[in-house]
């Protein structure tokens, strides 16, 4: 597949993923996500032993979705791919806003540069991403509340303090690391480390036809259907304050 919003390449037996609209704040587009999908499909398949998403520049890791384009996008984004049981990196560099966030969270460990900034401002523009569950069960329930319900952005140091990364590094050094750790875990007996990443997100993640699955998926149609999602994704290419009604 040829590959127009993403990069791929290998480092030995690590698949690195990049995002690649650098001069778009990385933001992701319909076609973006499906190419992701299609790289991580080709990732799971391979004789390959651990993933990297990450992007291109050092503005953005991403900006979130791209509000230019339909809102059925938002229902792509959070499950771009990462159902593997092989491990997940994700190395960040700038700001990671939104459904990137969730997307980037749904890697097993993240490393992040000591510039990056992690915003998750659904609430503020009345837009939500996807698996919202992702981080309230990865991060303590009160740091997700103060993330999501007030809208802060948190700095790398307070990121890797409360759980949203395992590491930063200096600026520029997040892909490195990234490799590093992948090239060290590709010694790693794979049944052991599928096993117990599995064995991890039963704990942490919904998965499968469950009924919490249902009711996750059911809210979160509810606002993509509502008249506030579409005024804030309005008021959002606007450039102007969201008026909200809550229907």
């Amino acid at each position: 597949m040829s590959f127009e919003h993403i990069k791929v390449w290998e480092e030995g037996p690590v698949t690195v993923v990049a995002l690649n609209r650098p001069e778009k704040g990385n933001a992701i587009s319909k076609r973006m996500a499906e190419e992701v999908q299609a790289a991580m499909t080709d990732f799971a398949a391979s004789d390959q032993k651990v993933a990297v998403l990450t992007a291109m520049g050092s503005k953005a890791f991403s900006f979130g979705a791209d509000v230019t384009e339909p809102p059925e996008l938002w229902r792509a984004v959070p499950n771009s791919g990462w159902q593997t049981d092989k491990p997940l990196i994700a190395a960040v560099e700038g700001w990671c806003i939104g459904g990137a966030l969730v997307l980037a969270m749904m890697a097993d460990l993240a490393v992040c540069g000591s510039t990056a900034r992690f915003y998750y401002p659904e609430a503020k523009i009345g837009l939500t991403g996807g698996m919202i569950a992702a981080l309230p069960s990865r991060i303590p329930h009160k740091i997700a509340m103060e993330m999501m319900l007030l809208c802060r952005v948190f700095e790398a140091e307070r990121a890797e303090r409360v759980g949203l990364v395992n590491e930063v590094v200096p600026e520029g050094g997040a892909l490195a690391r990234a490799i590093e750790w992948g090239k060290e875990m590709a010694g790693f007996a794979p049944l052991v480390t599928g096993t117990l990443k599995r064995m991890v997100l039963d704990d942490i993640l919904p998965s499968g036809p469950s009924e919490q699955w249902a009711r996750h998926g059911a809210r979160l149609a509810s606002i993509r259907d509502s008249e506030d999602f579409r005024e804030g994704s309005a008021a959002f290419r606007e450039k102007r304050p969201p008026q909200f009604h809550g229907r």
